[in-house]
C-alpha cells in the first residue's frame, strides 16, 4: 500500500483545477481523498488515443456511471478539447464534482480555451511543507533536496533529483515542442540557475547561455507556464524612496534549483547555501498563503541603493517584513535594511529568520531560527502570534 502523508490542502466542495508542478502529490492525494471518483487518466497513451479521437465519448462514460459523484480528469493541459465537455457536463446541473488535474497551463492557453468560464475554481498543490512532515524529515535534508513529495520519499534523492530535471524539465519540453532547441534550452537552465534569489537580468542570462534576449525572455515564460518558477514583484506602495523596478525570480523547490545549479572551484559554497535558504523559506510561504486562498499579497523590497527585504507579506490588516541571513549570528549591519523598511512603513513588523537557536527582540525586529519559523507555518496560524 503506497505511504500517504497528510496534506494541509482542502478540497473545496465545487469543481476545480489542480494545478502543480508534476511530482508534488496530485494523483497520490486526489486517489487517497476521492476513493470512489471516475477517473480519466491522460498521462495513460491507450487513454489519450481514446478520448483525443473522440472527446465526447467523456459524457458517455460520466451518463454511465451516474452514481460517480465525482469525476477525475489527470493532466488535463494534454487534452484542451476535453475542457468543452466538461463545461457541458457542468452546465447539466447534476451535482457532480469535477477535478481537472494539470502540471502546465501552457497548451490551455495556446488553444484559446477559457478555464471552464469561472464554473471551477483555481487551486495548486506544492511542494511539503515541514510542518506537513512533523519529524519525518529534517531542515537539513529539505535544505539540500528539497520537499517534492517523490524526492522526500525516495531512497536515494540526489538520482531522483536529478531523472526529475533530466527527464521532466528537458525531456518534456521538448516532447511537447515548447523549444526547438534543447541545447539552447538546457544552457538558458544552467545560466537562470544563478539568478534563484536574485533580481532578474534577462540580458545577462541571455549573455551567459548565448541566445537572443527575447528567446530567453520565452524561456523564462516556459518554466512559469509549467509551474517551476516564479517571480516576485517589487513592493512599492506609497514608496517614499526609489525602488528599483525588476522583479526577483525562483525555482518551485529548492532541491531543483540545488540540482540545477553547477557546481565549481570558483562557486562559493555559502553563496548557493544562502540562495537555497531563500528559496525554500518563500517556498513555504507560497504554499502557506495559497492554503489559506491567498490571504496575503508576497513581495520584495528593494531600494536603488541596495537596501533590500527579501520578502514582504501584505495582507488586508497587517504588513509584514522577512529577511533572511544564512548565519548562525546576528550582526548590526545585518538589520539595515529591515530598519529602512520600517522607517518608510513605521506600521510593518519586522522579522528577521537566521540559522541560529535563539529567539530574540533588537530594535524592534524579532530574530528567530528560520527552522522554528518554518515548523509555525500551519493552516492556521497568523505572524501576529509572533508579536504576542
Amino acid at each position: 500500500m503506497e505511504f500517504f502523508i497528510p496534506r494541509f490542502f482542502k478540497p473545496p466542495s465545487t469543481s476545480y483545477f489542480l494545478f502543480g508542478p508534476r511530482g508534488t502529490g496530485k494523483s497520490t492525494f486526489l486517489r487517497h481523498y476521492y476513493k470512489n471518483a471516475l477517473w480519466i487518466d491522460l498521462l495513460k497513451p491507450e487513454v489519450f488515443r481514446k478520448y483525443a479521437a473522440r472527446p465526447e465519448r467523456m459524457i458517455e462514460l460520466v451518463h454511465g456511471n451516474p452514481e460517480k459523484t465525482v469525476v477525475i480528469v489527470d493532466e488535463i493541459q494534454k487534452l484542451p478539447e476535453l475542457l468543452s465537455v466538461v463545461h457541458s457536463l457542468i452546465e447539466e446541473k447534476k451535482g457532480q464534482i469535477f477535478v481537472l488535474t494539470g502540471s502546465s497551463a501552457r497548451k490551455i492557453k495556446r488553444a484559446g480555451v477559457n478555464l471552464l468560464a469561472g464554473r471551477a475554481l483555481l487551486r495548486t498543490l506544492h511542494s511539503f511543507l515541514l510542518s506537513e512532515l512533523a519529524s519525518i524529515y529534517s531542515f537539513q535534508k529539505a535544505l539540500k533536496y528539497g520537499l517534492l513529495p517523490l524526492v522526500v520519499n525516495a531512497e536515494n534523492p540526489n538520482d531522483t533529483l536529478e531523472t526529475y530535471v533530466a527527464l521532466y524539465i528537458r525531456e518534456e519540453v521538448q516532447m511537447e515542442g515548447f523549444v526547438r532547441r534543447i541545447g539552447n534550452f538546457s544552457r538558458f537552465l544552467e545560466a537562470i540557475s544563478f539568478s534563484h534569489g536574485s533580481v532578474l537580468n534577462l540580458s545577462n542570462v541571455a549573455r551567459e547561455c548565448q541566445v537572443e534576449r527575447k528567446t530567453v525572455e520565452g524561456y523564462v515564460k516556459i518554466l512559469e507556464d509549467l509551474m517551476l518558477s516564479f517571480k516576485l514583484p517589487v513592493f512599492r506602495k506609497r514608496a517614499r524612496r526609489r525602488i528599483t523596478v525588476h522583479p526577483k525570480f525562483y525555482f518551485f523547490d529548492t532541491g531543483v534549483y540545488r540540482s540545477l545549479r553547477p557546481k565549481g572551484p570558483l562557486d562559493r559554497p555559502e553563496e548557493i547555501e544562502g540562495a537555497a535558504l531563500e528559496g525554500m523559506v518563500v517556498q513555504h510561504i507560497r504554499a502557506w498563503n495559497s492554503y489559506r486562498n491567498g490571504k496575503y499579497e508576497i513581495y520584495f523590497w528593494r531600494s536603488r541603493g541596495g537596501l533590500e527585504v527579501d520578502f514582504i507579506l501584505y495582507g488586508t490588516k497587517a504588513i509584514y517584513g522577512i529577511e533572511i541571513k544564512n548565519s548562525d549570528s546576528i550582526r548590526p549591519k545585518d538589520l539595515r535594511s529591515l530598519q529602512a523598511f520600517h522607517q518608510d512603513y513605521p506600521e510593518a513588523k519586522c522579522i528577521l529568520l537566521y540559522r541560529g537557536t535563539e529567539t530574540f527582540l533588537r530594535n524592534n525586529i524579532l530574530c528567530m531560527p528560520c527552522e522554528l519559523f518554518l515548523q509555525k507555518l500551519l493552516p492556521n496560524w497568523e505572524p501576529e502570534q509572533l508579536f504576542q
